[in-house]
């Protein structure tokens, strides 16, 4: 059986969808609370052994986010991946360029013009 919605495959969430759905779940319903009333912020802050926690937390999955985050930028980098198509052309075309840069350069040699002087121009 397939999605009903599609017709495709049946919809697959993973764990980890699920969880961040939790954590944005429980964000919602603090949120709800401090706006109704049901949580006062200075209840909350009012407790130094709170404050303290909530660092540390904070901390510790910021340091594990510039992990993942350094793991990630440096696997991008170090990748294997070689050139895209259009990469590839551009790379052609300048290597072309220089051929011709130099063919040109062994004419005017011939010519007796010095490479320095050529006119833009005709």
């Amino acid at each position: 059986m397939g999605d009903p919605a599609t017709g495709g495959p049946p919809l697959r969430i993973s764990r980890w969808t699920i969880l961040w759905l939790g954590v944005v779940a429980v964000l919602v319903a603090v949120e709800i609370g401090v706006l109704t009333g049901f949580i006062t912020p200075a209840g909350l802050i009012s407790s130094f052994l709170t404050v303290i926690v909530g660092l540390v937390i904070i901390s510790v999955f910021a340091f594990i986010g510039a992990i993942f985050l350094g793991m990630f930028v440096s696997h991008r980098i170090l990748s294997g991946k070689g050139f895209t198509p259009f990469e590839q052309e551009m790379l052609r075309m300048r290597q072309e360029i220089r051929d011709l840069s130099a063919r040109l350069d062994a004419i005017a040699e011939r010519l007796g013009v010095p490479s320095g002087n050529r006119k833009k121009e005709p």
